[in-house]
């Protein structure tokens, strides 16, 4: 009988721990998809479906750990997560296709475009003027595309 008993007790409380998981993936991927629909301007299913074609596993861990668990965070708001990314992309120098994505992303999350510059500037200081030069032509593209011109730009 107490095994009868604690063999139900585990299964109950497997099948509770395997919905709260369950519960807090799917609101991961809720957050996620959220977070970065207002980063990539709305085209996130179209991003995400590109990677997931050949690897959707990693389409996955995109949305539900990196935005979901991660860049969802309340400790910073989407703006200073984004100036963060753009510094860290600026500074890894090897990265200009995310490095545009977030550039972007940061305009769509509110930010100045006066303190992208600010932050691609401040780079050169800390991972060099090359990597500072090659930031500033992709913030310079993405300006263009988007119709920023320099003078609103530097404002202050």
């Amino acid at each position: 009988m107490k095994t009868m008993f604690a063999a139900t007790l585990l299964a109950a409380l497997s099948s509770n721990a395997i919905a709260a998981e369950q519960n807090a993936s799917t609101d991961a991927h809720t957050r996620g998809a959220q977070t970065l629909d207002i980063i990539t301007g709305g085209t996130t299913a179209k991003a995400m479906a590109a990677v997931a074609q050949t690897s959707p596993d990693l389409a996955r861990w995109i949305t539900d750990f990196a935005y979901g668990e991660v860049v969802s965070r309340p400790q910073l708001d989407l703006c200073t997560r984004e100036l963060v990314t753009v510094a860290s992309l600026t500074t890894q120098g090897n990265a200009p296709r995310q490095l545009t994505a977030h550039v972007n992303g940061a305009l769509n999350a509110g930010c100045k475009p006066e303190a992208i510059v600010e932050v691609v500037t401040q780079m050169a200081v800390y991972a060099g003027f090359p990597a500072a030069l090659n930031g500033i032509a992709v913030v310079k593209d993405v300006f263009a595309e988007r119709k920023i011109t320099p003078a609103q730009a530097q404002q202050k």
